[in-house]
């Protein structure tokens, strides 16, 4: 369940001829920070570690390299979402015994399925494919993308694996249900999500979703001022969108933000604010935010360009 041992990473720096490294970790991971420095520095490495938040390859600390503090930046537990010859990408795998998936089996209607996962599983798509396939499913498994390099990968902001399938019925195989609930949406198929660790699985229907966010759209009718949202992150910052959505309105002003948090939000005063930083935002964090939050596509139903019947979950492509 460990990243790659110290001893590889050691090694893949000297290759490099580096001798100053910046260390980066998703909340999930931090503590593994101290050990890994310490290894690097008893090897003879300078050593700095991102403290502040992380929550993907989307979401690098580029300026421990702009600011000269380290020549290469390690970040962990995610796949590259676009070419960073600076930073050296670390996966974490988290394994189970393919065989439980036969208690997703019951639920698929059919035999021609496409089958998507998350990063930390990737690595185990030729082996579930081979477990499928020996209980006579024909499984379809999309290529990877710059964005989503591994075969089958999703991510929170991507599901062209999944669309790419151009299956009626998709297995998705991960924790949680944001990214099954993700890709019915994007790809309007019958969606089981199977929960490895668990060992569960359930149909997922975006109704529930569809409805929470008809409501949000609701209430941001009301809105007089209208903040469009452009992240300063590495692989969230969507310049020609936040400019376009702002041309669409025109009490809209575009507003810079590293850290999208309730709070920051409320302080700044607008009635109403459109996401184009990560997706997941205006989706997951509706609950904590005093005024409505709307992804792209929303504001475009709010302002008469686009209809309801198009709704389409936002993605960063």
């Amino acid at each position: 369940m460990w990243l790659s041992g110290s001893s590889d990473l050691i090694t893949k720096l000297k290759n490099r001829g580096v001798s100053r490294v910046a260390l980066q970790f998703p909340e999930g991971l931090k503590r593994q920070a101290a050990d890994l420095a310490s290894d690097l520095k008893a090897a003879g490495f300078g050593v700095i570690v991102s403290g502040d938040p992380c929550y993907g390859a989307c979401d690098l600390a580029l300026d421990t390299i702009s600011e000269g503090q380290a020549n290469v930046l390690v970040h962990f537990g995610h796949a590259p979402v676009d070419g960073r010859p600076e930073v050296i990408f670390e996966p974490w795998q988290v394994e189970f015994d393919v065989s439980v998936l036969e208690h997703a089996l019951p639920l698929l209607r059919g035999r021609d399925i496409g089958l998507v996962t998350t990063v930390q599983h990737a690595h185990l798509v030729p082996t579930m494919e081979s477990f499928l396939a020996s209980h006579g499913f024909e499984t379809r498994v999309a290529k990877g993308t710059p964005r989503t390099p591994l075969r089958g990968q999703v991510l929170g902001c991507s599901f062209a694996a999944a669309k790419a399938t151009g299956a009626r019925e998709i297995l998705f195989v991960g924790t949680g249900v944001f990214h099954p609930t993700g890709i019915a949406l994007a790809t309007r198929a019958r969606v089981i999500a199977f929960d490895p660790i668990s060992g569960t699985a359930q149909e997922v229907s975006a109704d529930s979703l569809l409805r929470r966010r008809s409501a949000v759209i609701g209430k941001a009718r009301e809105a007089r001022s209208v903040g469009i949202i452009l992240s300063t992150k590495s692989g969230q910052k969507r310049r020609e969108l936040a400019e376009r959505l702002a041309g669409l309105a025109p009490g809209a002003v575009i507003v810079t933000l590293r850290e999208v948090t309730p709070d920051q939000l409320l302080n700044l005063g607008f009635d109403c604010y459109v996401n184009t930083a990560c997706p997941r935002i205006a989706y997951d964090d509706q609950v904590r935010f005093a005024r409505p939050v709307l992804s792209p596509q929303e504001f475009e139903i709010l302002c008469g360009v686009r209809a309801w019947e198009d709704y389409a979950i936002d993605e960063i492509v």
